[in-house]
């Protein structure tokens, strides 16, 4: 049985403690340790009991890497003196299923079988894992008359409910090479008053492996001079290294650090100073909030970002159910899918692409919102086609090898996908509203399942998408994907346990996997549309729904479902 205790003691040695996953990080001069509130107290782990058998010591030191304290020295009292002297908590944490087992052996030792949920790096980068048993064996002798563990690897293994309960998930924010928008770049850290700190030293240090080739970094240089302090609701940020003169850049480096703080809800950080030698830095405002920096916001939808669907090959509007304006909204084109791009500076819906069928196979049609489609692509089978809020231009699948951009002024270019052969056959392709990250339904030979890649632009004008990696492996049958916003995907997928296809949510580093209510619903969704700040849009039983309160409701309510299909939004 896990075994806990209320210990301001132990609370209190946490002071000073780390505040993300153990790891190194960049030196930082730190003037005065935070003090940690009351209510902020944890609850930590107890050291071994008298007589414990092999089995409990391996479970209780698993139990003890719940812990705050830097160094987890009560999870050290599990193991012999040599192992405790040489065993290290900074590689990361394992994280596993709550329910595994200990058996001891015959030789024993003690072994631990486990589902593995995913493992946190020193940076506190989350990596889901592929479905599999986690299994270490420990081995143990007597010291004193007391079982110890000899053989502890470093870094730690956690139940995952631990983890859910002691680490934070919070975004550090970069740019995208348009510099319009902030993309986030998930990180797990330990709550806490060292949080904000740390997150702004992960800051520093940069964007993780997958994502930098394709994000920009204006703070990349800069230095953090002390540790952050926190006034009533406002930050202090002691920097150096600065631009010398305001301009462009020190704005970037400002929304950076302002939308990466104002997450730290629980000192419910809402606004940012940022200083050098003591003085606010001129130029920009000096207690800064989100709204100062709402144009690099990550989440902006357009103006005009109405839900669109098809009906019969017209394009309508959900607010209406009337047909779009233009041929396409009349049914001149016969589509079959569709995407719609806004205009970055006026918000106004600019660029419209479709596909239709065409001489038994496919052809996607471009032009402007509400005027005449032209073809620009041919293949035997065409996805829908897809946008980002960053970029007029148009991405889409042909013949599930080959994945083609569409500039708005522009002929269509090839776009690299290294890893596409050997996964399988793709079959879906939404780009994040940022336009850095690229999810993709690939036909392998474990049936349909989804993927993220990050999107790199080359100063020759090549583009490419790199590290694909599996999100939600535990998940097969994936029908549809959407961005619900820049670090969270909705999916469409089977359920096993019913057999049939349900939504899910799921963050885009592959945490925190969720299904989605299906109540409302007239049967199996067949096509989902989502887009930020809007409520996420499935087509079912030949009709249209929208996500509002934990349920699914017709567009208008009180009134009879809309037939259509394959709702989206603009971008």
């Amino acid at each position: 049985m896990t075994r806990r205790l209320l210990a301001l003691a132990a609370a209190l040695l946490a002071l000073a403690g780390c505040s993300t996953v153990p790891g190194s990080s960049p030196t930082v001069q730190i003037t005065q340790a935070p003090v940690r509130p009351a209510e902020d107290v944890g609850i930590e782990p107890l050291g071994p009991e008298p007589g414990a058998t092999p089995e409990e010591i391996v479970r209780n030191f698993i139990d003890a890497a719940a812990s705050t304290v830097r160094g987890h020295p009560v999870a050290a009292e599990y193991l012999a003196p040599e192992a405790a002297r040489e065993w290290s908590d900074a590689e990361g944490i394992t994280i596993i299923s709550p329910d595994y087992a200990t058996v001891a052996t015959e030789a024993g030792a003690v072994q631990v079988t486990a589902n593995l949920v995913g493992t946190v790096d020193g940076r506190g980068i989350f990596s889901i894992a592929a479905p599999g048993v986690f299994t270490r064996e420990f081995t143990l002798e007597e010291v004193d008359g007391e079982w110890r563990i000899t053989n502890p690897a470093d870094g730690l293994v956690m139940l995952e409910p631990d983890f859910e309960r002691i680490y934070d998930q919070l975004d550090l924010y970069f740019l995208d090479p348009t510099q319009q928008q902030l993309v986030p770049d998930p990180r797990y850290l330990i709550t806490g008053e060292a949080q904000p700190t740390t997150l702004v030293e992960k800051l520093l240090e940069g964007p993780s492996s997958a994502l930098a080739a394709g994000v920009n970094n204006p703070v990349g240089g800069v230095q953090l001079e002390r540790t952050i302090t926190v006034d009533g609701q406002n930050a202090t940020v002691e920097l150096g290294n600065l631009p010398a003169e305001p301009g462009p850049q020190l704005s970037e480096i400002c929304a950076q650090l302002v939308w990466t703080l104002t997450q730290v809800d629980a000192q419910r950080i809402r606004t940012v100073t940022v200083t050098v030698d003591g003085e606010p830095v001129e130029g920009v405002p000096q207690r800064m909030s989100t709204d100062d920096w709402s144009g690099y916001a990550p989440d902006a939808a357009p103006l005009e970002s109405i839900g669109h669907y098809l009906d019969a090959g017209a394009l309508r509007t959900v607010t209406s159910g009337e047909p779009a304006p233009g041929p396409a909204g009349q049914g001149a084109y016969g589509l079959v899918s569709a995407a719609i791009s806004a205009d970055t500076r006026t918000g106004q819906l600019s660029f419209l692409a479709g596909v239709r069928p065409e001489g038994g196979g496919a052809a996607l049609l471009a032009g402007p919102y509400g005027g005449e489609l032209v073809p620009v692509v041919t293949g035997g089978t065409l996805s829908a086609p897809t946008v980002a809020a960053t970029r007029p231009e148009v991405w889409v699948l042909r013949d599930g090898v080959d994945v083609v951009r569409v500039p708005s002024n522009g002929p269509p270019q090839a776009v690299n996908v290294p890893t596409l052969a050997g996964l399988g056959r793709a079959q879906v392709l939404q780009l994040s509203p940022d336009g850095v990250r690229a999810a993709l339904v690939i036909d392998g030979p474990q049936g349909p399942r989804l993927y993220v890649g990050t999107v790199v632009r080359s100063e020759d004008g090549g583009v490419a998408v790199r590290d694909l990696r599996e999100v939600a492996p535990t998940l097969s049958q994936v029908v549809d994907v959407a961005w619900r916003d820049s670090s969270t995907l909705w999916l469409l997928a089977g359920d096993a346990g019913e057999d049939r296809i349900v939504p899910y949510s799921v963050g885009v580093d592959g945490w925190g996997l969720t299904d989605v209510r299906t109540s409302g619903l007239p049967g199996q969704p067949t096509a989902l549309g989502a887009a930020p700040t809007r409520p996420p849009l499935v087509s079912a039983g030949g009709t249209l729904w929208q996500w509002s309160g934990g349920t699914w409701v017709t567009l208008v309510r009180g009134q009879e479902p809309v037939r259509g299909s394959e709702p989206f939004y603009p971008l």
